[in-house]
């Protein structure tokens, strides 16, 4: 399976072999290319240029990937973002999914495999985000990529973002862990359970601490549920 497109990428890549294999292959696969070799020449692109994709590598000199990644989100720039590492412990996966980057490769990878990931991450990626989710004292903007609680703005992580957006969308149903992570990461995406329990937890206590009551309720073995009622969500065969 190919990449869809054409697309305009940025590839960010510090080891000259590897930045023209990807280069050329991309350019013979109709793909408008650009190339940067170290951080701060890759994001200074991406925000000079629009960008569908940009391939990212973790190691890069003067800025890393996952320094790159977050400047890229903050800023709201809305390109898919492919880290590619050499890393693949999982707290290293975490951390730059966490950032912002919408998948990750672990290098070494075939061109192939490359073009599918690029093609599945560009097909689920939502082109503008717009409207509001609203749970109880919960709302969610789209748009604005905002959340608050009670009137409260809370602070969220790329990541857990979308994973308060999916439970908000049918709140009191439980949401299986497997569309959770299709959601935030794609259907292609080699995800642990442990990393989206990590994620869950991390927002678990982000809520929790805002409102003093549990709002996120597990149904062990199967998935993850928002409350939809004002009262805590109860303990008994929901929470782990």
């Amino acid at each position: 399976m190919e990449a869809a497109g054409p697309f305009r990428i940025l590839v960010v890549e510090d080891d000259p072999r590897m930045l023209d294999v990807l280069r050329r292959g991309l350019w013979e696969h109709g793909h408008t290319v650009m190339t940067a070799s170290d951080g701060v020449e890759g994001l200074t692109l991406a925000q000079t240029y629009e960008y569908d994709v940009v391939l990212l590598d973790v190691g890069l000199p003067l800025r890393n990937g996952y320094e790159v990644a977050a400047s890229l989100r903050a800023q709201q720039n809305h390109a898919v973002v492919l880290m590619l590492t050499a890393y693949d412990m999982e707290d290293d996966i975490i951390r730059g999914l966490d950032l912002g980057a919408d998948d990750y490769m672990t290098k070494p990878f075939s061109f192939p495999e490359l073009l599918a990931r690029i093609g599945s991450i560009t097909r689920r990626r939502p082109s503008a985000p717009s409207g509001f989710l609203k749970s109880g004292e919960l709302v969610l903007d789209k748009l604005k990529r905002t959340i608050s609680l009670a009137g409260v703005p809370l602070s969220l992580t790329p990541t857990e973002f979308l994973l308060l957006e999916r439970l908000m969308e049918e709140p009191g149903i439980v949401v299986a862990r497997k569309q959770l992570i299709e959601k935030v990461w794609g259907t292609d995406a080699e995800v642990s359970p442990g990393a989206l329990d990590t994620f869950i937890n991390s927002l678990r206590g982000k809520l929790n601490h805002a409102e003093q009551r549990n709002l996120i309720g597990t149904v062990r073995g199967t998935g993850y549920f928002l409350s939809n009622e004002t009262s805590a969500v109860p303990e008994k065969g929901t929470n782990e």
